[in-house]
This record gives structure tokens, sequence and C-alpha cells, in this order.
């Protein structure tokens, strides 16, 4: 019996470890990964300004893993009818159950100019090149504009702007967004809150404004041109290319088919309440955990069930958060049941959930060297 998890972000590496806890032992597990490390996606962007905290946000998969066999390569194509993953190097891996965990990539949406033009932020590599390119082209002054003022956009403006000012440099940061108001999938009250903390540091908002077009140095929208010196974007996701660029949609019980699961932001998930999951580390993380249980218990039911029985029924999965929170630059802002916060309580909160999630993969070294991190800058 062979199980495929492929991917090894918050929902592959979670529901790896998940699984070799739960599997039978005879059971194979293999995780599949375009890269040996583990990376802890909501600190990215940190690199941006701190290149030092690119070492603590990365872990190992050998740490992390104890039984699994990890295969270092990219999924090219995820045949659900034959049960066969085909790689990069020309293998292929046939599966008894696979969880598809490979994310999201971002999403352009066809505005001509804009893949061309803009920089991206989903890498560690994509960090640096953010970096080198605000000390060649904008810390003698100049416009950075990041796209989007969801949770990915707010953080990167405000590092840049922190950066900004460690700098001592001239240079505006605009952050865009097509709707009419900053992180506009949360409460009004953390909307409101978050709109503070980005005007406080600086950061021009100008939200109902739609990108339409992107040249090598202008910002095309509806209310007017902005001239740039370095464009960020972060405006959305799309699927990775394994599954045709496609996030597909999945019910509660997060299954393709009976045999093949996507998880976290690689799917566009319906929870057992018939509401959207968002696309976020924390519904990953969750997800995973009961994609586990589920894998589990129908390879122990196939290898060891009684044929007469009924095979168990997929606990489906149900969307619980107990709040959100994103940094701006040193500061932070955090909601928590109707209570936000701002401040120092807010930037501790921030450095405990990496903390937390580094720990829960056993990389508790680094996860000291986290909250260091967070909490002198």
């Amino acid at each position: 019996m062979r199980v495929l998890v492929l991917g090894a972000g918050y929902a592959g590496l979670t529901l790896a470890r998940e699984l070799e806890r739960r599997l039978p032992a005879d059971a194979d597990l293999t995780v599949v990964n375009d890269s040996q490390y583990h990376l802890v996606q909501h600190e990215v962007h940190r690199a941006i300004r701190r290149p030092s905290i690119a070492d603590p946000i990365q872990v190992p998969l050998d740490e992390a893993l104890t039984r699994a066999e990890v295969v270092v390569d990219r999924v090219t194509n995820v045949d659900t009818e034959s049960r066969r993953v085909h790689l990069a190097e020309g293998e292929s891996l046939a599966y008894d159950y696979c969880a598809i965990c490979l994310g999201a990539e971002t999403n352009y949406y066809g505005i001509p100019g804009l893949e061309a033009h803009a920089l991206p932020l989903k890498r560690l590599e994509h960090a640096e090149t953010i970096r080198a390119k605000f000390f060649d082209d904008c810390d003698d002054g100049g416009t950075v504009v990041v796209g989007g003022a969801g949770l990915s956009g707010i953080q990167v403006a405000g590092e840049l702007a922190a950066l900004r000012d460690e700098e001592g440099a001239h240079t505006d940061i605009v952050l865009v967004e097509q709707l009419d108001t900053v992180a506009p999938a949360f409460s009004e009250e953390f909307q409101r809150a978050v709109r503070d903390e980005l005007l406080d540091r600086g950061i021009e908002l100008r939200t109902e404004t739609t990108v339409q077009s992107v040249t090598a140095s202008t910002v095309e929208t509806d209310t007017g041109d902005i001239d740039y010196d370095m464009l960020v974007w972060t405006g959305g996701i799309t699927g990775d290319e394994a599954m045709g660029d496609e996030r597909p949609t999945v019910r509660a019980d997060l299954r393709l088919d009976d045999r093949t699961f996507v998880v976290g932001d690689a799917a566009r998930a319906i929870d057992a309440d018939g509401e959207p999951v968002p696309a976020s580390g924390s519904a990953a993380l969750r997800e995973a955990k009961v994609v586990a249980r589920n894998i589990a218990k129908q390879v122990g039911y196939e290898q060891y069930g009684d044929p007469d029985d009924f095979p168990p029924r997929p606990k489906p999965y149900r969307f619980e958060v107990p709040g959100w929170i994103v940094s701006v630059g040193d500061g932070a802002v955090a909601q928590v049941g109707p209570s936000i916060f701002r401040g120092s309580a807010a930037k501790a909160m921030k450095a405990t959930v990496g903390a937390g999630h580094l720990t829960s993969v056993g990389a508790v070294s680094r996860a000291v060297t986290l909250v260091e991190e967070e909490m002198n800058a």
C-alpha cells in the first residue's frame, strides 16, 4: 500500500508527519517536493529586510520526517485515473492514496505586461530579488508599487517601508487594491486597524483601483497612471502547473475521488457548513490533519478491516480559526475573537505563530532563533 504526499508546505509536511504516526507500519509513505526544505511561507517577506531570517524559516525535510521517503523532484502531472504521478526528471510513481498539497502560484490574470514586469513573492529567491532591486533602483528615492492588499501585500508593503526608513531613503511605497478596502476578506474592525497601521508607517493606499496594464515604468490603472521603479505583485493565486494552473473545487471531504485528496491552497475547498475556505496557512494545517486521519482509516480498513463491515466514512473539514495576524514592518495587527490588538502585544503574537509552527514540525532550535529575530527587530 503506497501513500503519496505531493508538496511539503504547510499542508504537505503536516499531513506527512501525521501519516507517519497514523499509517500501519507496513504502508509505504513517500513525500515529493521540489526542494529538500520546508519553507515557513508567511515569514518569507521578512527576508526582504533581514536576509538572516532565511536560515530559521527553512527546515530540512530529512530532519522533519523520520519514516517517509523523500523524493526531491517537481510534479508535472497527476493522472487520477491511472493513479500515477509524473515527475520532471522522468520518473512516475504509482499510488493507492495521494494527497495533492502543491500550493498555489501567483496569478497575473492576463493583465498585459504584468507578469513581464512585476516581481512575485513566493520563495526566498524572490525576496532576495526584491531586496537587490530596492538597493539598485529605489534607495535614493523613487516609487515602489505593491499590487494587492491582502495579507501578503500588506506584509510586503510594511517590510519595504521599514527598509526604506532604516536606510533613510525617500522612497514612496504605494499599495494598490481593486476592492474598496485593505484586507478585504476580513472583518471591518481588522481592516480599520490594518489601514491605520499602514498609514502610520507612511504607506500610500490606493483602494478601488484596478490595474489594467503595465509597462516597464508605469502601472496603468482605471484611476490614473502610477510611475514606478519597482513593482511587486501579490494580487492573487492560481493553481500549480501540475494541476493545469487550476485550483479544483472540493467539498468538505477534500477529495477529487475516493483515493485522491487536494489540501491547502491547491484547492478551493467548501467546508462542512457549505462555506468557502480562505487560502491560508492556518486552514492548510487544519485540513491536513483531517485528511491524514481519513487516509489512515481507509488504509487500515483496506489492509486489516473486515470486508463485511462498511468502509469508514471520511470526516468532513470544518473551517475554524481562532484569529488572524499580519505584520506591518516592525508592527503587527492581530484579531483574536472580537478583540483587535496592535503594538507589542500583536508583535509578540506574530512571533509565536511562526515559532509554534516550527516547533510543531520538530524544528525547536529554529523556532527559538525566529523568536529572537522577530522580537529584536
